[in-house]
């Protein structure tokens, strides 16, 4: 590792973030999450559904089909961070991993539009889900590795942005040369590329399988330039039983690190409360708005744009005012930012009754209110996200840092259930899909109360070195 420079080690380390962060961007957020509720959705019109009720019943199959993936990922995650500790090794898992992130993207292509096994292509989405989530535990673990503590935060900060830009360009190909409307056109007028059939929806469903190439090239700088010097994996029993061993000592002795703990637990609150933003934010605007997977992902790259810019600018202040009020902030922009997503219907904005005559080229009133709200998303998504995990370093025993992001995952996956379980339920209930995104804010306000007693430093050097 040593015979790599450290600053190759470093665009070796966000490569990982431009290859994987559009499997967010283009399948769960913008192209395919909204694929799947249309189809679905007509499907549902076809079986005597009204359209809104089968708006909202699309979105709660999603949402309970997330769920599911939350919930695999939040067993096993701090269980695989310290396996990974005891044995030294990350870069065995990220492979592993990555494969599962292959194999899931490339099973997409099975989401026909004249009906599809709603259980396989969601059984698909979640493999796919789970390599993304399990392979970034492992490589956010190496952040420390990277440079001296008060760089960590520009660290994180550029290299989220970097993955928003990667999921950038990729949203920008797809739109362009794949992802087609109604009218079997791509943004750009054209038919989709490489003679894909518009009418079996082929440009949209190839979004999975150009995820997973894209993933495999852009991997290729990580693979030669992030390197370890692990200790030798012993008898996998062994490993395991060490690795549980560990963790188990590890939570019972959170009550003894107050600050960890806290945090643990503000960041499962916002950070689940954010990927439902990010996971229904397509859906719904496709179900309340009337928006077309192209309109959506038009939407998605002002979004992405304003992520990366603002992840770049809060790595900075990171760097300089430190993660948590940078955390602060940002919450209490994507609260106001839910408030007004649920207050945007096709004749309401901010509680302001609107026009449905269009503005600017075929977008009214609320479309650009639903704009304004998503730059907001965009901008503060990005920027808690990277500072998290600054934060994480902050908080965790450095001797134990795979398992602590291992923790991390756990914290936002162990309720990574409950706002998609909310949104489904209580769009069900409700039958609107405007009000099934209010458990949001509530999620937001909580985790925004437990940060009172998080440290912004962490625990004291101290604390740690009576633990290892």
């Amino acid at each position: 590792m040593s015979a790599i420079p450290l600053q190759r080690r470093v665009r070796g380390w966000m490569a990982f973030d431009w290859a994987s962060q559009p499997y967010n961007t283009l399948l769960l957020t913008f192209i395919f999450g909204p694929y799947f509720a249309e189809i679905l959705s007509d499907r549902y019109v076809v079986q005597g559904m009204d359209n809104e009720s089968a708006n909202a019943q699309a979105q709660a199959v999603w949402g309970f089909g997330l769920a599911i993936s939350g919930a695999m990922i939040a067993v096993m995650a701090p269980i695989l961070g310290a396996v990974a500790d005891s044995t030294g090794r990350r870069l065995p898992f990220i492979w592993a991993f990555s494969l599962l992130y292959i194999i899931g993207a490339c099973g997409l292509w099975l989401a026909y539009p004249q009906g599809f096994n709603v259980p396989l292509v969601l059984g698909f989405f979640i493999i796919g889900l789970i390599g993304m989530e399990y392979a970034t535990i492992f490589t956010n673990a190496m952040l420390p590795d990277l440079g001296p503590r008060e760089e960590i935060g520009k660290l994180s900060g550029s290299g989220w942005a970097i993955g928003y830009l990667g999921g950038l360009v990729a949203l920008v190909l797809t739109l362009f040369f794949l992802a087609e409307n109604g009218q079997g056109r791509t943004l750009i007028g054209w038919s989709p590329a490489f003679g894909l059939d518009p009418e079996q929806r082929e440009g949209t469903r190839s979004v999975g399988p150009f995820m997973a190439l894209w993933y495999i090239v852009f991997m290729i700088p990580f693979y030669l330039w992030v390197k370890e010097n692990g200790r030798q994996i012993g008898p996998a029993q062994d490993v395991v039983g060490r690795g549980v061993s560990d963790l188990i000592g590890t939570i019972k002795r959170l009550p003894q690190t107050p600050s960890l703990m806290s945090y643990l637990g503000s960041s499962m609150f916002y950070r689940d409360a954010l990927n439902g933003m990010y996971t229904f934010g397509g859906v719904y605007a496709g179900g309340v708005l009337g928006w077309s997977v192209v309109d959506i992902g038009v939407f998605g790259i002002l979004a992405v744009i304003f992520g990366a810019i603002f992840a770049f600018i809060g790595g900075r202040a990171d760097s300089r005012y430190g993660p948590k009020p940078v955390i602060v902030t940002s919450i209490l922009a994507l609260m106001a930012a839910a408030i007004g997503i649920v207050s945007i219907s096709p004749t309401s904005a901010f509680g302001v009754t609107v026009s449905e005559a269009n503005i600017v080229a075929s977008f009214n009133a609320a479309d650009l209110a639903f704009y304004l709200c998503g730059c907001v998303v965009g901008a503060a998504g990005g920027t808690v996200q990277a500072a998290s995990r600054t934060m994480m370093v902050r908080q965790a025993n450095p001797q134990r840092m795979t398992e602590a992001f291992g923790l991390y995952a756990l914290a936002g996956k162990a309720t990574a259930f409950l706002a998609p379980a909310l949104i489904a339920l209580v769009t069900s209930l409700s039958d609107s899909q405007r009000i099934g995104v209010t458990p949001l804010i509530g999620l937001f306000l909580l985790g925004l109360v437990l940060l009172i007693w998080v440290k912004p430093e962490g625990e004291d050097d101290a604390v740690w070195a009576s633990r290892n």
